[in-house]
């Protein structure tokens, strides 16, 4: 098992791999396995840069996310009808992302998406689509997803996904589904194993809601 120090190290050279983190002044702090990150960076894509950067490291068992985003005086700073209107023409060029079906609102830089999609890949584009424009300082994703089909979920096709994938094939991970959602419940032994539990659940047919609470215990034994 990693030492506090150790981990805190791991971290700081994962973030400096990154392109877009690499003159960001990211604190980074450890103990127990939680990762705690604080700075100030300039641009909302480098702080979820940042956040994706440090569950890869082996051995973070959490994440606690203190970043601001913090635009200079004559760069990046844009009012909320300029990140309004570039939202509306970002939309038009993503083909993932069902415009006519997601309302965007700014207020001060962060912004709310609010409406109903088909499918998870779509809202996850919405975000995407947002969080990379100059200016965007958070992003809240209240896209609900609903298919148009009512077809009920198949726990054993999840199963099956799960064992398909050699990520997280033979993790002791459970499956639920009550209705429209399916529940991961278990451990893992990484962070990128549980977001990817997560997207193959994501993918099943009837899914319109994932309850990912798996934990991760992490063994370098």
């Amino acid at each position: 098992m990693k030492t506090d120090s150790q981990l805190q190290q791991d971290v700081i050279a994962e973030l400096k791999w990154e392109p877009l983190l690499r003159e960001a002044e990211i604190g980074v702090s450890a103990k127990d396995g939680v990762i705690t990150l604080t700075g100030t960076v300039d641009g909302y894509a480098k702080k979820t840069e940042a956040e994706d950067a440090v569950k890869r490291v082996a051995g973070v068992n959490a994440v606690v996310e203190k970043i601001e985003v913090k635009y200079g005086v004559n760069w990046g700073k844009k009012d909320d009808n300029e990140i309004a209107t570039e939202i509306v023409n970002a939309f038009k060029w993503h083909w993932e992302v069902p415009a006519d079906k997601i309302s965007a609102r700014v207020e001060k830089g962060w912004v709310t998406l609010d409406g109903q999609v088909e499918w998870n890949f779509q809202s996850n584009a919405a975000k995407a689509a947002v969080a990379n424009l100059l200016g965007v300082t958070g992003v809240s994703n209240n896209l609900k997803i609903k298919s148009l089909t009512d077809d009920a979920i198949e726990k054993e096709d999840i199963e099956s996904a799960l064992k398909r994938n050699w990520s997280v094939s033979g993790k002791d991970i459970r499956v639920a589904v009550s209705d429209h959602k399916a529940t991961l419940t278990g451990t893992v032994d990484s962070w990128y194993q549980k977001d990817e539990a997560g997207r193959i659940a994501w993918r099943a047919p009837g899914v319109w809601n994932v309850g990912n609470e798996l934990v991760v215990e992490y063994d370098d034994d």
